[in-house]
């Protein structure tokens, strides 16, 4: 899909004969383009559009360059996603002193957010004010993201540490009460994670577009540039303090199942030590000896038995005085 953005006549689908982009043309965006729609924009923009691979590169070098007149920006996003589904796409950025042209792979909320504030905003008026906008809402959207992965860190600390993780009357639902939490500490530690490489990812191109673009920035871009370097800043901070966290649970919940084995072998160990003592017993007397004087006795069976039963409560009355259950 290829839309083309202009300041007087609004979302047109690219057309015309021209190989010139009209004057009035301020973005363009490419999401998910065939080999046309880019040897379209080759043609009309003059710049090199780059490949789905090339986006996805993770050196400086390969996400942040600039040539002649135009920056080539990139770094990863994520489009609509949950907790425990969340996947990375790259996202491309032409600046020019003209126009922007994006190149993306997935339908983002922030892109379509931007473009609903092109038809009332008349600070959009240029190539770079939307690219300021968008990384805006690139940040503003990272920022909802940690306010709701805290609050499921949240819900995942009180489960942990109130106590309801054992709460259950089986060990079946025990277990898989601890299995659905280390599942869920998972994930969002998986989503957390995502969420920096977002973050370092715009304040990347926030402080390469500060460097390298003096004469094409206007003050109060670069005020809104600053400020997006500060919100990064500060959100990757909060980040690192929900990754601790995460960690931190992790480290409890793997501890909730230690105990929970730890208690399964202790149940294991009482059983055999109990069973020893009658076992010892029974083949004691269970011996083929001529001459055994137990075997003379008119009580020798009833005290047989006794000695028997009292060899197996007697260790459970001493695992009882310490504790063990």
């Amino acid at each position: 899909m290829l839309k083309i953005y202009r300041d007087t006549e609004g979302t047109v689908r690219s057309g015309g004969a021209d190989e010139d982009l009209p004057g009035h043309v301020i973005w363009i965006d490419l999401l998910n383009p065939d080999e046309e729609e880019i040897e379209f924009v080759k043609r009309r923009a003059k710049v090199r559009v780059p490949t789905r691979e090339a986006l996805s590169e993770i050196e400086a070098s390969s996400r942040l360059s600039k040539a002649g007149n135009h920056l080539y920006l990139s770094a990863p996003v994520i489009g609509h996603a949950t907790i425990e589904h969340a996947e990375l796409t790259p996202a491309g950025f032409i600046v020019g002193p003209d126009f922007l042209i994006t190149v993306r792979y997935e339908n983002l909320p922030t892109f379509d957010a931007v473009a609903e504030r092109l038809t009332h905003d008349e600070t959009l008026a240029s190539g770079m004010g939307v690219f300021v906008a968008l990384l805006e809402a690139i940040v503003d959207r990272g920022a909802d993201v940690l306010e709701h992965l805290a609050t499921a860190v949240d819900e995942v600390s009180k489960t942990v540490f109130k106590g309801n993780l054992k709460g259950s009357a089986s060990s079946r639902s025990s277990n898989f009460t601890l299995r659905r939490a280390l599942s869920k500490v998972g994930a969002l530690g998986d989503r957390s994670s995502k969420a920096r490489d977002v973050l370092l990812g715009v304040g990347r191109m926030a402080s390469f577009t500060l460097d390298v673009c003096h004469d094409m920035l206007s003050d109060e871009f670069r005020t809104q540039l600053h400020a997006v370097t500060k919100d990064v800043a500060s959100l990757s901070d909060y980040e690192t303090h929900l990754s601790d966290k995460t960690q931190f649970l992790l480290d409890a919940v793997l501890g909730f199942i230690t105990i929970e084995q730890n208690d399964i072998f202790k149940v294991l160990t009482i059983a055999s030590v109990v069973g020893v003592p009658p076992t010892l017993m029974a083949g004691i007397w269970g011996m083929n000896f001529k001459f055994m004087p137990e075997l003379s006795w008119t009580w020798g069976y009833p005290f047989a038995w006794g000695i028997i039963i009292l060899s197996a409560v007697a260790p459970l009355l001493w695992f009882w005085r310490k504790g063990w259950f």
